[in-house]
């Protein structure tokens, strides 16, 4: 295997000595420049598997050195080296598409997992592949779509995988905010570590420290034995913080310290351990309002933010709804162990009408119940019972059904309710524990409803 090699640039001949030692150490071919001349002059020469940049140049500045490489040595991941406590530097390099950042003084225990991490990115096209989720081991996410908003995020996602940057994910409830974090996952150095996935909305708060820290035996009562927390789980991987706008704001405070220092203490310890994670945050609200509301440290948020992804809802993307069917659909039949079943024109004409409140998860749920509730192997209109929501046009089987039946409408949903639970009692065999489930509902709401109907 052929010799990996970095290229050096900084203007002061101590450092640039200290890291050429480092690399050579490490295996590594390195090479060194002074200046931005001497930097583009050492590419043109030989290719480069990593640029390790000084922000400050006597000619220029980092940020030349990576948008000359961005242009003409698109595949060369680069390194930026700030002053310390210079956090614009840091973010404006990452939001240029740099790699990941290196505060001075240099601490070489940062520095080559920082090194070992760039070289051992997946090549462009394997990253590009891991981003639909070709090449990721089985039950793989995939982002299903060929509508211009998916092919957006898809191609984001592959460019984000070959960066170290943070990465905060917006979009509504059941977008697949969690799949482009996993994809982005899969796509980088970090691969083959841990994507350690965390909802901050479903912890106590007074479980938070001791959730995301860990503890050692004896820090509180009940503190039997030791216990590792989400970032160390997460170490040289991905900690993705799912509605991360409800952490309290105290523990705020706790992350952005170890986001700063990529350091952190258990509870009950007295030494603070080295943590080596990329942070992947998203939220269904705007943590933008809630920091002008005082809900959430500015700070944190632009540490969080230095680059933003959305993923579009399903209401926008109508064009790829008939690919997701076919995708969910065939899922769902071989984990039941049955054929696929066939989907009628109506019943996708009214799939892409239908507004998705819930996005991709409701779409998942609503084919579930209606592959448990169709026919003769047929997913017909009827079988969608797409009432619950608010479609783009009144379908044409309800339109029909009110002017044949000529009922009120109290009546009419009645009529509908009690299809559908008597179709659901059918398909359970009348197993009112799993017909309920299939419905969405609980036992007891079910229960009352059967009475209110008059179903036996």
């Amino acid at each position: 295997m052929a010799t990996k090699a970095v290229l050096i640039v900084d203007d002061e001949a101590d450092i640039r000595e200290l890291l050429v030692v480092t690399l050579q150490r490490m295996g590594v071919d390195a090479d060194s420049a002074a200046t931005v001349a001497e930097a583009k002059a050492a590419l043109g020469r030989r290719a480069y598997d990593l640029a390790l940049t000084d922000m400050r140049l006597p000619d220029g500045e980092g940020l030349d050195v990576l948008r000359h490489i961005a242009e003409h040595h698109g595949n060369t991941p680069v390194a930026v080296i700030t002053a310390y406590g210079s956090t614009e530097n840091a973010v404006a390099a990452l939001k240029a598409g740099a790699f990941d950042y290196i505060a001075k003084p240099i601490k070489l225990e940062q520095l080559r997992p920082l090194v070992t991490s760039a070289l051992n990115l997946p090549r462009p096209a394997l990253a590009r592949r891991a981003a639909t989720g070709e090449t990721a081991p089985e039950p793989a996410p995939r982002l299903i779509g060929e509508s211009a908003p998916v092919q957006k995020a898809r191609e984001l996602i592959g460019r984000l995988a070959r960066s170290q940057a943070p990465v905060y994910i917006t979009g509504d409830s059941g977008t697949g905010k969690e799949v482009a974090a996993r994809l982005i996952h899969l796509g980088s150095a970090r691969a083959q570590a841990p994507f350690v996935a965390v909802n901050c909305g479903a912890i106590p708060e007074n479980l938070m420290e001791s959730e995301f820290f860990g503890y050692r035996r004896g820090a509180f009562t009940g503190a039997e034995t030791d216990r590792a927390g989400y970032l160390h789980a997460a170490h040289k991987g991905t900690l993705f913080l799912d509605e991360v706008g409800d952490l309290p704001l105290p523990m705020q405070v706790k992350l952005l310290r170890v986001i700063q220092e990529k350091r952190f203490r258990r509870l009950g310890d007295t030494v603070e351990e080295a943590i080596d994670v990329r942070i992947i945050s998203a939220t269904h609200r705007s943590l933008a309002e809630q920091v002008q509301a005082g809900e959430f440290r500015q700070d944190l948020f632009y540490r969080l933010n230095v680059i933003e992804m959305r993923m579009p809802s399903l209401r926008e993307i109508p064009e790829d709804i008939p690919l997701m069917v076919a995708r969910v659909v065939d899922r769902l039949a071989r984990q039941n162990g049955v054929g696929v079943p066939a989907i009628t024109e109506e019943a996708m004409l009214a799939l892409r009408r239908y507004d998705f409140p819930g996005n991709v998860r409701e779409l998942e749920n609503i084919l579930e119940r209606a592959l448990a509730l169709c026919s003769d192997d047929t997913v017909r209109e009827q079988d969608l019972y797409l009432t619950q929501g608010t479609p783009r046009e009144p379908p044409a089987s309800v339109d029909g059904a009110m002017g044949t039946r000529g009922l009120p409408l109290h009546e009419f949903l009645d009529q509908v309710e009690r299809e559908a639970i008597q179709r659901a009692l059918e398909a359970t065999r009348f197993n009112k524990t799993a017909a309920a489930k299939l419905l969405g509902v609980t036992f007891r709401s079910l229960r009352y409803r059967l009475d209110r109907l008059g179903i036996e």
